[in-house]
């Protein structure tokens, strides 16, 4: 039995008291809803989250998927549980009335993820990539396309992929090898293998719609030469039935520590006459039509880890305040009755972890979720073009943090537990199995700190580095004036000092040897998310502090001291190692440089 999936009154707090998501209702695509649709989509999303997922989940880790040659068959939960996703509407809950949606902003269809995510990441993982899918469709897809495809992706009948990693490439998407060679009738044939592509076969669906990136013939080498097709598992005739079998074969299932319940798989095209597919967008632009489905998978995966590291902290929290174990150090008396371990000071400091990085990485990937609103429905073009840029910035690290920290958290959950922490008795073992493939999905760490050094800031920034210190400024600024979070914004203050010297060395030093200044990318990653999140635990503290003031009393005020202890800890102890990266950062260690194939 799993705890509560997620603190309902954490995501409350963070909609409505921080993020102020109730005045979205103010935007005239919004004009329709209030709160009360806002908060009946979250609860039926926990509700089916509960019922249909989280009973299944281990279940799924013990078994996994199979391929008899001939089909792929998952344990019979999952199938309810896709249908009641789907029936529920939420493949569609963001696309406009018209389109068959809700109209929900994509603030409120992320938190209800968070609740599929906690209950059972691997067979949420399928409806994941399909939004992600039918979004890239909706944007890049021509009217034939959109209207042959899209309505049976919103409603359930279809489901999607992303198919990019190949046997011989995996993040050097350059070098991909999977051609497409162009048919008389306007399709092409393409001709390649894809690997490690999530729900890339079972029988959840009558049909699998594979966004897949190959090079046409003599399209240029590298990056310039990428085009972006959409090839369907199965054909889809003229009056919407389902045709015959494309030219996609399933060459074999992976088997992965985790998400064990989400088929991984290897997928050959054309092993006959070729997998017919169909031109999205220009060609030669594919992998620019891909970042907007990558970079929403970066931030889902980033939402999927925190879900389970607040997972992992809410089952630690359950089991330390439950377990009786010791006493007191200062309790000299054998007889005495032992206490519950969350009195044990070492406990505490483990929950309190536990409690910054699952609640932190929860709010961060929230803000992420309000930039995509603002970047695609704020009134002002200039502040759609300020979050667009923003959110552009913070992608690396709304991926990367939560999935570093995440897994931290959920270690830190099953050390809480003691030896029955890696027992298959609780969950805890496979929360850290589930949650330790995020560092690596969707770009890993090295991947995320290249992206945001080499890329987003460069050797001379960039708008969204600018547009970052103006926000982060503005808080330390509203936050000095106040009693408790002032001293806070005071620390943070200085940490966000340390990030303007830090990034600017490193600059010079990418403006001089990018590859010596890119050398240690994925520790200045670590400093700005650190920075990054020490802004949004300042913000949940100041709602905190001003919830306090009005009054907060019982289980109300015990929250509220709960997150300014909280940050207070993030503040003391996550931030006061970041000088010691730094000057390391600043002065160009070559320590990793340098480092020797040969010494190893």
């Amino acid at each position: 039995m799993m705890a509560t999936l997620l603190n309902d009154r954490d995501l409350q707090f963070n909609l409505y008291e921080v993020l102020n998501t109730e005045g979205l209702l103010e935007r005239p695509r919004y004009a329709e809803h209030d709160r009360a649709i806002f908060d009946a989509t979250l609860n039926t999303a926990r509700d089916i989250a509960a019922e249909y997922f989280a009973p299944h989940n281990q279940k799924g880790d013990a078994n996994e998927p199979t391929f008899d040659g001939e089909k792929v068959t998952l344990i019979p939960e999952t199938q309810p549980a896709w249908n009641a996703f789907a029936e529920a509407g939420f493949l569609a809950s963001h696309h406009d009335f018209d389109d068959g949606g809700s109209q929900l902003p994509e603030v409120v269809l992320r938190a209800s993820m968070a609740y599929f995510n906690a209950a059972n990441v691997s067979s949420t993982a399928y409806s994941f990539l399909t939004i992600g899918a039918a979004n890239l469709l909706k944007s890049f897809g021509r009217e034939e396309l959109k209207d042959k495809y899209l309505p049976a992706m919103l409603d359930g009948r279809y489901s999607g992929t992303m198919a990019l990693t190949e046997p011989g490439q995996g993040s050097a998407l350059g070098d991909l090898r999977t051609q497409a060679k162009p048919a008389e009738d306007g399709s092409y044939r393409l001709f390649g293998n894809k690997m490690y592509i999530s729900g890339g076969d079972h029988e959840l669906t009558e049909n699998i719609v594979h966004m897949v990136l190959a090079r046409i013939e003599g399209a240029p080498a590298g990056v310039r030469g990428i085009s972006l097709f959409l090839v369907p598992k199965f054909h889809v005739n003229d009056d919407g039935t389902r045709g015959e079998r494309n030219d996609v074969a399933l060459a074999g299932l992976l088997h992965k520590m985790g998400y064990r319940n989400t088929t991984s798989t290897v997928l050959n095209f054309g092993e006959k006459d070729g997998a017919v597919g169909y031109l999205v967008g220009e060609a030669n632009k594919g992998l620019g039509y891909m970042f907007q489905m990558m970079n929403e998978a970066r931030i889902g995966v980033g939402l999927g880890a925190a879900a389970m590291g607040y997972q992992s902290y809410l089952e630690a929290l359950d089991y330390a305040r439950d377990r009786p174990q010791g006493r007191p150090v200062s309790n000299k008396h054998p007889e005495s009755p032992q206490v519950k371990i969350v009195q044990h000071a070492d406990v505490r400091r483990m929950l309190l972890m536990q409690k910054a990085y699952a609640e932190g990485s929860l709010a961060l990937c929230l803000y992420a979720s309000t930039l995509v609103e603002d970047a695609n429905t704020a009134p002002e073009a200039s502040d759609r073009k300020a979050a667009a840029e923003l959110l552009d910035l913070i992608t690396p690290m709304v991926k990367s943090w939560p999935s570093k920290y995440g897994v931290v958290a959920s270690d830190l959950g099953i050390q809480v537990l003691g030896g029955a922490g890696y027992t298959r008795d609780y969950p805890l073992e496979q929360l850290y199995r589930d949650n330790r493939l995020n560092p690596i999905h969707e770009g890993t760490e090295g991947i995320q700190g290249i992206d945001l050094l080499g890329r987003k800031l460069g050797p001379k920034g960039g708008d969204g580095y600018a547009e970052f210190q103006r926000r982060i400024v503005a808080t330390l600024d509203e936050a000095a004036a106040m009693d408790t979070s002032g001293p806070l914004a005071s620390q943070l203050r200085s940490a966000l000092e340390v990030l303007r010297t830090t990034t600017t060395d490193l600059q010079e030093q990418l403006a001089n040897d990018p590859d010596h200044g890119l050398s240690n990318a994925t520790m200045y990653l670590d400093l700005f998310g650190k920075v990054l999140v020490g802004w949004i635990w300042l913000k949940q503290a100041m709602a905190a502090e001003q919830a306090l003031a009005n009054g907060a009393s019982g289980t109300e005020d015990a929250f509220y001291r709960g997150k300014i202890h909280t940050a207070r800890y993030f503040m003391d102890w996550e931030l006061a190692p970041l000088e010691g990266y730094a000057r390391l950062l600043s002065a160009g260690n070559r320590d990793n440089l340098d480092m020797q194939n040969d010494w190893f």
